[in-house]
C-alpha cells in the first residue's frame, strides 16, 4: 500500500475543520451588512476564511464599502457571536479521528486563527475533547507574529510538540491555512467546505470531502 509520508505529529485548524463555526460567522455577517443594503456571498467569504479576525474584517469593510471601521465591525460581530459560539458542534469525523490518534499515542495540536478568548467560547462545551490535544496555538499566542498564510501558527505548534516539520501533517479547510502549512514545510490534507472551489487546493497533498474519509494508514499511522 502506497503511503504519502510517515507522520509523527498532527496539527488541526479549528473553525470549519473541527468545529462547525462557519455558518455562525455567515449568519451574523449577513445580518450586519444587510443593514447597509449589502450582500455577503461565498466569493467574498472564500477570501476571508482562515485570516485573522481583524484582517478578515478589513477585507470585508473594504470590499463592501461599509460605513464603519474594521474595528467597529469586528466588535459588533464578536459580540453577537459570543452568544452563539457555545452552541458550536463538531464537524463529521472530527471527534473520531482525534480520539483514534490520541488512543494510539499520536501527538496532536490545534493551530487556530481565533484568539484565545474566542477559542475558549467555541470549545466551552467540548473541554474534555480538547484536553486530548497536547497543545493549542491561537492567533494571540506570544510567538505568533503573523497570521495565516504565514507559517507562524503551525511552526509554533510544531515547536511546542517538539516535532520535525517534515513529519507533521496539517488538516485545513482554508486556502490560507494550506499556504501556511506548505510554508512551514509540512504535509497538508485539505477538507474544504462544499461551497469552495477545490481547484484552489491543488497544492495540497490530499483533498477530502470530510474527515470521515481520512485513512490514517496512508500516512503511516494506525488504521481505524
Amino acid at each position: 500500500m502506497a503511503v504519502f509520508k510517515e507522520i509523527t505529529h498532527v496539527i488541526y485548524d479549528m473553525d470549519g475543520l473541527l468545529l462547525d463555526t462557519e455558518p455562525l460567522y455567515t449568519q451574523v455577517t449577513e445580518k450586519i451588512v444587510a443593514r447597509y443594503g449589502k450582500t455577503f456571498d461565498w466569493s467574498l467569504k472564500a477570501q476571508m476564511i482562515g485570516k485573522k479576525s481583524i484582517d478578515a474584517s478589513r477585507l470585508l469593510v473594504k470590499e463592501l464599502e461599509l460605513p464603519m471601521s474594521a474595528e467597529v465591525y469586528l466588535e459588533e460581530c464578536e459580540n453577537k457571536l459570543k452568544e452563539l459560539f457555545p452552541l458550536t458542534q463538531p464537524l463529521p469525523g472530527a471527534w473520531e479521528i482525534t480520539a483514534h490518534l490520541n488512543k494510539h499515542g499520536i501527538a496532536q495540536a490545534v493551530g487556530t486563527s481565533s484568539c484565545h478568548d474566542m477559542f475558549l467560547l467555541k470549545t466551552a462545551n467540548h473541554r474534555e475533547w480538547f484536553e486530548m490535544f497536547d497543545c493549542v496555538v491561537t492567533a494571540d499566542t506570544p510567538d505568533v507574529e503573523h497570521g495565516k498564510p504565514a507559517p507562524d501558527i503551525f511552526l509554533s505548534a510544531c515547536n511546542k510538540l517538539g516535532a520535525d516539520p517534515e513529519k507533521c501533517l496539517v488538516f485545513e479547510d482554508s486556502p490560507y491555512g494550506m499556504e501556511a502549512a506548505l510554508s512551514a514545510n509540512m504535509s497538508i490534507v485539505a477538507v474544504p467546505d462544499a461551497n469552495m472551489d477545490k481547484s484552489i487546493y491543488r497544492d495540497s497533498h490530499q483533498i477530502l470531502d470530510s474527515l470521515n474519509d481520512f485513512k490514517p494508514e496512508l500516512w503511516g499511522m494506525p488504521p481505524f
